[in-house]
């Protein structure tokens, strides 16, 4: 479940309650008059089911809540009440399976920034990577791809396609696109560092790798990779389920492909930097393609199961 802390004007305040206990899946109604100071206004709390929290905040938002007053929700792991599971039960589909776009937007938003943390992370993924990619190393390629932050941006660039949000998207484009720019630039200063220190040689580059080869030579099994990497990262997304973990099955597409095109370019291996580089579009272009077609059908078959549901609960 949900728990909806709401600020409504007070000459609102009724509405808002009319539109909770009307709505499937609200229980755990609590009214403070004149307990909100900034906004001013009242507080009201309520726990809503998840598979009925998207309808109810697209209430709520469609009489100005968010403009006059505060909407905010929470995860609530643990509800010990019969009038939770009454309205769990009451609310249409099951919780795992609901999308609450509101909570999705504000959750890929906060992770698609073009930040410093967000810039230095990849870059640590992509230079471990590079020695990962340089020895044949697979346990470094798996701890890039455990530090590799990329699968942010790129949900949210899902996001808002599925759901319309020009603003996400070019915030989001930009931290990937730009994000891997830099790593990518700051990678190839790292590798002539490398070489400097005659820890990178050429010989390595060019000798048989075959626990990495597959990074710069894509084949159509990368682009199935990739769009199952993307419908397993959105899945993970929406349903609440370990993102951190399948962000890791994302960057295996995305970081190691990145760092052996930074690699080849400095030794100027031309053609494995391309295929390399090749690689990394068709994997981006994979997940993006299969994270919007999962959201677009989750957000499909969820429609057609509210218009199924029961259209009243009290709360």
């Amino acid at each position: 479940m949900l728990h909806l802390r709401l600020i409504t004007p007070s000459d609102r305040t009724d509405e808002v309650i009319d539109l909770l206990r009307t709505s499937v899946g609200c229980t755990h109604l609590v009214v403070l008059p004149g307990a909100a100071r900034e906004p001013a206004g009242d507080l009201l709390t309520v726990d809503v089911a998840r598979e009925a929290a998207d309808e109810v905040i697209a209430g709520l938002r469609s009489m100005g809540l968010d403009q006059e007053g505060s909407i905010s929700a929470d995860n609530l792991d643990l509800s010990l009440s019969q009038h939770a599971e009454r309205a769990e039960e009451e609310a249409p589909g099951e919780g795992a399976d609901a999308v609450v776009w509101d909570q999705l937007v504000e959750a890929t938003h906060e992770e698609s920034s073009f930040s410093w943390t967000y810039v230095a992370f990849l870059t640590l993924a992509t230079m471990i990577a590079a020695c990962g990619v340089v020895l044949d190393n697979a346990v470094l390629i798996v701890g890039a791809m455990a530090v590799g932050p990329e699968f942010g941006p790129l949900a949210g660039f899902c996001t808002a396609l599925a759901r319309p949000a020009p603003r996400l998207a070019v915030r989001s484009l930009l931290a990937l696109l730009g994000g891997f720019a830099v790593a990518m630039a700051l990678t190839v200063l790292f590798s002539y560092l490398m070489t400097a220190l005659d820890l990178f040689s050429a010989q390595l580059v060019t000798a048989d790798r075959p626990n990495t080869a597959f990074i710069y030579d894509p084949d159509p099994f990368s682009f199935v990779v990739a769009l199952l990497a993307g419908c397993a990262g959105m899945l993970s997304l929406t349903s609440a389920k370990s993102g951190a973990l399948v962000g890791v099955a994302i960057s295996v597409t995305t970081v190691p492909a990145a760092a052996n095109a930074a690699v080849a370019f400095e030794y100027d291996n031309y053609a494995q930097a391309w295929g390399s580089s090749l690689q990394l579009m068709v994997n981006l272009a994979g997940i993006v393609l299969a994270g919007t077609l999962t959201l677009l059908l989750q957000k499909w078959l969820w429609s057609r199961r509210l218009r199924r549901g029961a259209p009243t609960g009290t709360a």
